[in-house]
């Protein structure tokens, strides 16, 4: 991990996308219900703020860890969210 600025911007990349990939499925599949479409928005949007929290942090001894684990969770979450995207 580079800096604090790169893993800010993987993180709006990467949720941004995942935002992006539901309002595509909400336009091509317009007479399905958009609810769970919806809740997985509002999902990544939870995401979101609770790693940025994360980075913000401050006085933490061992950063390059720090922002090893919040990358690392960051892939969680994000393939999961995904898995999601797929089940709709």
């Amino acid at each position: 991990m580079a800096n604090k600025r790169d893993l800010k911007k993987d993180i709006n990349y990467v949720l941004g996308d995942i935002i992006e990939a539901v309002y595509i499925w909400e336009l091509s599949n317009p007479e399905k219900d958009n609810k769970k479409a919806q809740k997985i928005i509002d999902e990544s949007i939870e995401v979101f703020d609770d790693l940025i929290v994360k980075v913000n942090q401050r006085g933490i001894e061992n950063q390059k860890q720090h922002f090893k684990a919040i990358n690392q969770e960051l892939e969680t979450k994000g393939r999961g969210l995904i898995d999601k995207i797929n089940a709709l």
